[in-house]
């Protein structure tokens, strides 16, 4: 589970913005939106909203540019370069380094770990583990060399085998620590799609149902719940090319609008892209609901109904279809969605540049008016955006 994550210095976003999944005191709507851990209430879902290249898409690339790094990094030789892309229309920071931190829930217990780097070398690297207010350093690294505690023995004895370029935690789950290696587990446990292009993931759903892997049966609900308009889905192995054919199953009816046949066809010959899409996610979307796991897609509504995208986001915001506090993070224009009968003021989150071109990134629950109010939980949502009154939304000149 995410608690909270930073960025600072990586494509548009300059100074440090903190993206939070914890629900904030005074927002009382929509209680079954959040989940207890610790006396900590943790949101289960955020919707990103913000004008075409206000940095929505870069604060999704930051979180998984940090799982790339921190999953591919042993695999580095001493004089790779790191894949570094920092804000670049300030003299300021155009040298400085990239920042991420992520604070997180693993195993039941609550660790904090950030790094910051450029081009060539790991600059900082810290670990903590938080117990309630007190926080537990694992290992604080700099650039004069790494500090392993007693509360992190697995560390110990590893340090001057690290790469200038390579993260130490990356290094000690390699050699076989296992805290380590349960920090490295959790990264691999996130997932990070688009919402755009779903022919990344096709094959995760196409497994799972020629398998009938978990997720399989609440899929086919799914589907039924939507009235997508087919009976049932079966899959077909062809041995000659090793690939695996989803086929759709339809009523045929006669002329008095009564069932005659059923008939099927491959998935992509005869089906709307919305319904691919959703086919297409479904798989990666149960796989996370199912085991409690975190799932970040960008464009979540491309190609998809309004009414659709909002069955999945209750799919999450349910605690009765979603018992095992899996979190949802999705970055979005569908407007539709904005209501208080679908998310608290917390769960919505804005992102907009400013007048030196870095993004900023804001929660609903944090505006406040001119006037020093702040956003009521019984506000038109939907109307005040478009309109203008919480920012983020694009700056039309007239020609």
């Amino acid at each position: 589970m995410i608690i909270e994550f930073t960025v600072g210095n990586f494509l548009s976003f300059n100074e440090k913005r903190t993206l939070s999944f914890e629900a904030q005191g005074g927002v009382s709507e929509l209680k079954d939106n959040f989940f207890v851990f610790e006396k900590q209430k943790l949101l289960r879902s955020l919707a990103v909203y913000g004008a075409n290249s206000s940095g929505k898409s870069n604060l999704i690339k930051a979180i998984d540019r940090m799982k790339h790094c921190v999953m591919n990094s042993v695999k580095l030789n001493e004089t790779d370069e790191l894949d570094y892309a920092p804000f670049l229309l300030s003299c300021v920071s155009e040298n400085q380094p990239t920042f991420f931190e992520i604070v997180f829930i693993s195993n039941n217990q609550k660790f904090r770990y950030r790094f910051e780097y450029n081009a060539s070398a790991i600059i900082n690297e810290c670990f903590f583990e938080v117990r309630k207010t007190k926080e537990i350093p694992l290992f604080i690294r700099t650039q004069e060399g790494i500090a392993v505690f007693d509360s992190f023995p697995e560390g110990k004895g590893k340090e001057e085998a690290t790469n200038n370029n390579r993260l130490f935690i990356s290094l000690v789950a390699q050699l076989g620590g296992k805290v380590s290696k349960q920090i490295i587990e959790w990264f691999s446990n996130y997932s990070v799609i688009s919402g755009m292009y779903h022919r990344n993931y096709e094959q995760f759903s196409m497994t799972m149902f020629h398998k009938k892997l978990p997720g399989y049966s609440e899929s086919l609900k799914l589907f039924k719940d939507l009235n997508l308009g087919f009976n049932n889905v079966e899959t077909m192995e062809h041995i000659d090319y090793k690939g695996i054919e989803l086929k759709i199953f339809h009523n045929k009816y006669d002329k008095k609008g009564e069932v005659a046949d059923i008939i099927s066809w491959n998935k992509d010959e005869n089906e709307s892209e919305g319904t691919k899409k959703i086919i297409d996610l479904s798989g990666p979307l149960f796989d996370v609901l199912l085991k409690g796991k975190i799932l970040i897609v960008d464009e979540l509504d491309a190609k998809l109904h309004p009414l659709i995208t909002m069955q999945i986001i209750k799919l999450f915001n349910s605690p009765d279809s979603n018992p095992n506090n899996a979190q949802l993070l999705f970055a979005t224009h569908d407007t539709n969605l904005l209501s208080t009968d679908v998310f608290r003021r917390d769960q919505v989150w804005f992102t907009e540049k400013d007048n030196t071109e870095q993004t900023d990134l804001y929660s609903l629950n944090d505006f406040v008016f001119a006037d020093g109010t702040k956003v009521r939980k019984d506000a038109n949502l939907e109307k005040n955006y478009i309109t203008g009154r919480y920012g983020a939304i694009p700056y039309i000149t007239n020609l």
